[in-house]
């Protein structure tokens, strides 16, 4: 029989190198469209670049820790390097959620109808881009700022409550002021943001509706239920914001029992390790799918195989 160890060391490798592979060759099918078919190239694809980039930070700084510790490997953090990765970590998270949010958000607006009252964000949002790629960036920087010096590297004292603890670093104990004041920015982005993505995700829902019911009324059954390639993409969006929220409040769940349960669970610390790191992993291949730079690579591969045949 596997130790817990093994099995948590195989299910650690397997996330982390699914994760990283996965996000490194969508990132580098853009890069290569980028590139060489620029054309081809929309502004949402940008969102997804970055995306996929912050997705990459947060499964290595989130994962090797504990992939290291699943070897015996235990205090293999200084202070220094704890507060690095704690804080990294933690921003490439918020980012990750304000860079998901935008996704939604940017193609609700994209699909919307010439009548809609957002049709006159259709113009501007595109140019903005990269202004709100900078402002999640520093609005997350300045939420986790105070990591930096309430972060530790781990020691054998007895956890206490109001205190976050992983299994490789520890922040001191919050007075319940502090812990008001550390929490409320977090809360109010998270609710600013993930609101917005369950609001944009209702709005295209709604959208999609009507769509297929004009669709059946003007359209024979074979042609209304060809979908164009904005409405294949508005449903990987839609099935990316629904992994987002899934996996985002069981983070949530697990990490506030954590916070204020006084006992250390290491199991229960690496089953909240492995489901935040569910999204960044499946991300990519959500992303993929039904992706036109994806589609005409795969197709460039077909034909290259069918000519050396």
């Amino acid at each position: 029989m596997f130790s817990s160890d093994v099995i948590w060391r195989i299910l650690f490798l397997f996330l982390l190198w699914t994760g990283f592979m996965g996000n490194s060759l969508l990132f580098m099918l853009y890069m290569y469209i980028f590139l060489s078919q620029n054309q081809l190239t929309k502004p949402i694809d940008l969102i997804c670049v970055h995306l996929t980039l912050v997705n990459v930070l947060a499964i290595m700084l989130r994962l090797i820790p504990y992939l290291v510790s699943s070897f015996g490997v235990r205090h293999f953090l200084d202070n220094v390097a704890c507060k690095a990765t704690l804080f990294t970590y933690r921003v490439t998270w918020g980012v990750s959620i304000c860079s998901t949010a935008l996704l939604s958000t940017f193609q609700a607006i994209t699909i919307s109808p010439r009548n809609s009252n957002w049709v006159w964000l259709k113009s501007k949002i595109s140019t903005c881009i990269y202004p709100f790629f900078l402002s999640f960036w520093i609005l997350n920087i300045l939420i986790y700022v105070d990591l930096i010096r309430i972060a530790e590297a781990h020691h054998n004292s007895t956890p206490v409550t109001f205190e976050y603890v992983t299994h490789y670093c520890q922040t001191k104990q919050f007075e319940h002021h502090h812990l008001t004041a550390y929490t409320t920015p977090i809360i109010i982005r998270d609710l600013l943001f993930v609101v917005l993505m369950m609001w944009s995700s209702v709005y295209t829902v709604n959208l999609l509706y009507k769509h297929h019911e004009r669709s059946q009324h003007l359209h024979s059954s074979n042609l209304s239920s060809q979908s164009s390639p904005e409405i294949k993409a508005t449903h990987t969006i839609l099935l990316l914001v629904s992994c987002f929220i899934l996996f985002y409040f069981s983070d949530n769940f697990f990490t506030y029992y954590l916070f204020h349960k006084p006992e250390k669970n290491l199991q229960l610390e690496r089953m909240t390790a492995m489901i935040s790191s569910c999204y960044p992993t499946i991300c990519p291949f959500v992303l993929m799918k039904n992706n036109i730079i994806v589609s005409k690579w795969t197709s460039s591969l077909s034909r290259m195989r069918i000519i050396f045949s």
